[in-house]
């Protein structure tokens, strides 16, 4: 296994700088030099933003730009950052004991209570235990996202901070995203990342698969699109590596790429196509899309919602008239989905 000299740092609490072009703070990520021998300057890394900014300035980029930073046995030698051969580390897991304490308090989920909001509660109660979505009490109550490998390992978990009446994750005044194996202070832990949702995979061995970039539109599709395995890969590259992608191996594959991703997700077809039975891109969105959808980078479960649900109209009309909800209570009264 082959691993970079020069490699992205790995995510700490409070080491993300703020980007140097599009002045995001918390949003920058230093690459760093494995044995030590180089401090890189803070503009020397990538933005988390890779729609919206694309900011990524690469060690290589850095070198040829200022080539008497190495001595020139070593600039000869690293000029294409050539991979150094490391001794493989085991992947770091998580108690499932852990997993199974935060499946409860949906009371205090915010992505609970919005999609309880357009499903009801059975229906997201029933999505939610597919999943294993679980409940934080990190600031005051927050999403956590496991992600559970083909084999049901459990990797890490992301911990999300969602608006409940928008579905909108907070981002102001920073960015309120973490992860469990970071919060729990777990050091030396070596985190290999997998999809979201690939343990289904193993259950639902002859299910088609529909990729998508975000763990919430994941959850969505899937109740408006059951025949699918809906995976997410929790960013624009994310899982999008040998490694990670041989889990689909056979498998129908759709990617289904947020507004503004199709390019970089027709650059993952190659890779999939030498795995799956056959890989398709969908291309739906960006066809339909206005101009305004395109700058706000939609996804498909922003398109899936734009039609109300069941639900969704019940809610309004409670809000309009409170008074139905005591009726619904007095007869016991459970809404209907006829789809």
């Amino acid at each position: 296994m082959a691993e970079y000299r020069f490699t992205l740092q790995k995510y700490k609490r409070g080491n993300k700088l703020t980007c140097p072009n599009c002045g995001k703070k918390q949003s920058f990520v230093k690459y760093i030099d494995l044995e030590n021998e180089i401090n890189f300057p803070d503009y020397v890394g990538r933005c988390d933003h890779e729609v919206s900014c694309q900011y990524h300035y690469k060690p290589s980029d850095y070198f040829n730009d200022n080539p008497d930073v190495l001595p020139q046995k070593d600039f000869e030698l690293r000029k294409t950052i050539a991979p150094k051969q490391l001794a493989p580390k085991p992947i770091s897991y998580i108690d499932k004991g852990i997993v199974g304490r935060t499946l409860s308090n949906y009371n205090i989920n915010p992505m609970f209570k919005y999609l309880s909001g357009l499903f009801g509660n059975k229906e997201t109660i029933r999505i939610f235990d597919i999943y294993k979505v679980g409940t934080a009490k990190k600031w005051g109550g927050s999403t956590v996202y496991w992600q559970i490998d083909y084999n049901s390992n459990v990797r890490t978990g992301k911990i999300m901070l969602y608006d409940s009446e928008t579905g909108h994750r907070i981002k102001e005044p920073r960015s309120y995203v973490t992860w469990v194996h970071t919060d729990l202070l777990y050091e030396e832990y070596n985190l290999k990342q997998c999809f979201f949702g690939e343990h289904l995979l193993s259950a639902y061995p002859n299910k088609s698969v529909a990729i998508v970039e975000s763990e919430k539109s994941a959850l969505i599709a899937t109740h408006f699109m059951p025949d699918f395995v809906w995976l997410a890969t929790g960013g624009m590259h994310g899982c999008f590596k040998e490694e990670s992608v041989s889990v689909l191996k056979n498998r129908t594959v759709i990617l289904c790429p947020d507004l503004g991703a199709t390019e970089t997700w027709k650059g993952k077809i190659k890779l999939l196509s030498s795995i799956c039975s056959r890989v398709v891109i969908s291309e739906k969105l960006e066809q339909c899309a206005t101009e305004e959808q395109r700058k706000s980078g939609l996804d498909i479960a922003d398109f899936l919602l734009m039609n109300n649900t069941p639900m969704m109209i019940l809610q309004k009309m409670i809000k309009r008239n409170p008074n139905l909800q005591k009726l619904i209570n007095c007869l016991g009264l459970e809404l209907v989905d006829s789809k």
